[in-house]
């Protein structure tokens, strides 16, 4: 159940990647639902994402905590 979580937080961070106060607000949600070891995973995802679009780095401030 908890890497289908991953999987769809995944699949709901890339669709809402054009609006960055969405994307933030779902990678707030992502951080409460998952498991430490994916919020490790989610980190690397996000952060190949923001290479994609830089307007996505104001949300790497809530991977920081």
């Amino acid at each position: 159940m908890a890497r289908a979580m991953f999987e769809y937080t995944k699949t709901i961070l890339n669709k809402v990647s054009f609006d960055t106060t969405l994307f933030c607000k779902e990678v707030q949600k992502a951080l409460q639902r998952l498991l430490p070891y994916e919020i490790e995973e989610l980190k690397i995802f996000i952060e190949s994402m923001v290479q994609q679009n830089p307007d996505l780095n104001k949300c790497l401030v809530y991977l920081e905590a």
